[in-house]
């Protein structure tokens, strides 16, 4: 027997002297009864016989010592284990750590609990980084809420940039001689499409629709800059050609620089409501599309040739030129961004000009304010999205007869 008891003596100490962990024992006064090399060297002792007699008021703070004592009484008093609890020790020079603590009762040979002991694991690295985690999530998220608001801010802005209010053309019975519509769909919180419609003269009006590369923030402060230059240029050059060029002067050295590129696709038409003159010319972007009431028919406005000018920003010298189309009474047109035809449905096939075109022959005879949700209602249906990917835009007017000489 004193030899079985030698054995498990050294079994002990083996254990005791090379585990990372630390062990201990206490009796019912708290007191260390024996440590490891472990705790020792955790509790910044030169040798474990030096924690025998002292309590964790010699070692920690006395809150921290009070909350470990409380622990002790609870296991003394119920014998019950407090195992895998999670404890943030402070010492007393002010240095913190955490450990991973299991709690047990101490008994004797007869079951009588004499104390208490412990195994404590040092998780104080881990705790560190899970504290510099959550700090930077917080600090991440802080961010985040910041720029959104920051986004909804300016995509509240944005929507002022966008017609309140159309020109108004009466004859001399007050009749409208031409309603304007637009509809605008933004793919994010803030758009990179735009348009305008102003009122150039008595009888002239001046429509602008854009639509800026890429999406974000980015596009929608170009945005901004193009609603400037749109109110002073228009003013300026009444010919939807020179329009174009002047923009594209503008904008330029804005989206040509080193570490950005970026263009604009537009077009621009300007419309005489005593004479149903429609000069347009369009720079990279979708033809527009006539609604002709005297064929009952949809087509597109093909330009000049045929050819859109490059879009905005792509050259230094482009050559847009400005295409004519006398419109009757009845007839309408209408411009739009490709956000509405390049909407995919789930198997990979846009919408595209062919459908569009279809269904705006489709709403033949429809106010252009309804024509323009039944396009967007058709888009949704065919994407099965419920929602645009991208932005979407769409500008236009009915012409309903021609402004009387005298009037204009």
């Amino acid at each position: 027997m004193p030899n079985t008891d030698r054995k498990n003596r050294n079994l002990l100490a083996n254990l005791m002297d090379n585990i990372s962990d630390q062990i201990y024992f206490k009796d019912l006064e708290s007191r260390f009864i024996m440590v490891n090399k472990a705790s020792a060297l955790w509790h910044k002792l030169k040798s474990p016989d030096e924690a025998v007699g002292q309590t964790d008021f010699d070692i920690y703070k006395e809150e921290d010592a009070r909350r470990m004592l409380k622990d002790e009484h609870h296991i003394l008093k119920t014998g019950d284990p407090i195992l895998g609890i999670e404890e943030h020790e402070v010492w007393q020079n002010g240095e913190e750590a955490w450990v991973s603590t299991s709690k047990m009762p101490l008994r004797d040979e007869d079951g009588s609990i004499i104390g208490t002991f412990g195994v404590s694991r040092d998780i104080t690295e881990h705790k560190k980084a899970e504290i510099r985690a959550e700090y930077y999530a917080e600090e991440n998220r802080c961010f985040r809420e910041e720029t959104e608001n920051d986004l909804r801010m300016a995509a509240q802005l944005q929507k002022t940039y966008f017609p309140s209010s159309y020109p108004v053309f009466n004859d001399g019975n007050a009749d409208s001689v031409a309603d304007f519509f637009h509809q605008h769909h933004s793919g994010g919180i803030v758009s990179g499409d735009f348009c305008s419609v102003r009122k150039l003269s008595d009888t002239q009006a001046g429509l602008f629709i854009c639509d800026v590369m890429g999406h974000g923030m980015r596009a929608a402060l170009v945005t901004s800059s193009i609603r400037t230059m749109v109110e002073e240029i228009s003013h300026q050059k009444k010919d939807p050609a020179e329009f174009l060029a002047h923009m594209n002067q503008v904008l330029l050295p804005i989206l040509r620089q080193e570490d950005v590129f970026m263009f604009v696709s537009a077009c621009y038409m300007v419309l005489d409501v005593s004479t149903g003159q429609l000069r347009y010319a369009t720079a990279g972007h979708p033809h527009p599309i006539l609604l002709d009431s005297s064929h009952k028919k949809a087509t597109w406005l093909k330009g000049v040739a045929g050819c859109p000018g490059p879009a905005l920003a792509i050259c230094e010298e482009p050559e847009y030129q400005t295409a004519v189309c006398d419109l009757a009474p009845g007839d309408s047109v209408f411009m739009f961004t490709d956000g509405l035809v390049e909407e995919l449905n789930k198997n990979g096939d846009e919408f595209g000009e062919e459908r569009l075109l279809a269904a705006a022959n489709e709403k033949m005879g429809l106010p252009l304010g309804n024509l323009f949700s039944g396009l967007l209602q058709d888009v949704l249906d065919f994407s099965d999205q419920g929602k645009f990917e991208d932005d979407v835009c769409m500008v236009g007017f009915d012409l309903h007869h021609y402004m009387s000489a005298d009037l204009g």
